[in-house]
């Protein structure tokens, strides 16, 4: 019998794409296809670690990390901002941020969860001006069909939404302060 350290690839930094199938972020900020440089500005100054994934868009609180395809992989580019964004509300449900409870798919506040993260998508596109091809009302119906139940759930979540884009943007809003001092 032999031992072996084994460490999640997640875990380790700097090891080549190739093991790994994730490259950072800012390779994709240098691609070809059409930039919405106010979205992206305001991506980065959420302080939120982006990483790019071959084929799955993700929050992870564990780490506090968004994973997300390259944007050529989207049919249409735009949407890729729609992804980001609906990721990145999720991070804010971090506790360090606005405190958000998780839980496992297929429950209530796993559905109210998502119902936060699109409409905040939703927001941040429309403070952008991005207009994406995914619609979000289908997105956000389908989760309000778990919440039948609840008929406040939608105006729960909206206000959770508007609390959660809102952190998104003061960040943006506050870093150029931040590296002006």
């Amino acid at each position: 019998m032999k031992a072996y350290t084994v460490f999640n690839v997640a875990q380790c930094d700097g090891l080549d794409e190739a093991i790994t199938g994730i490259i950072p972020l800012d390779i994709d900020l240098r691609c070809d296809l059409p930039r919405v440089e106010a979205a992206d500005r305001t991506i980065s100054a959420s302080g939120v670690r982006f990483i790019n994934h071959p084929d799955k868009a993700f929050y992870r609180p564990a780490d506090d990390v968004i994973a997300i395809p390259l944007m050529a992989a989207y049919n249409d580019p735009i949407n890729w901002y729609r992804t980001a964004f609906h990721e990145l509300g999720h991070a804010t449900g971090a506790k360090h941020r606005l405190d958000r409870e998780f839980d496992r798919f297929g429950t209530q506040k796993y559905a109210r969860e998502e119902l936060v993260a699109e409409i905040a998508a939703a927001y941040l596109c429309a403070a952008h001006n991005i207009e994406p091809t995914v619609r979000h009302a289908d997105y956000i119906g389908s989760w309000l069909e778990v919440l039948k139940g609840d008929n406040k759930a939608i105006f729960s979540a909206a206000s959770m939404a508007s609390k959660a884009s809102d952190w998104i943007l003061d960040q943006a809003t506050a870093a150029p302060k931040a590296l002006a001092a």
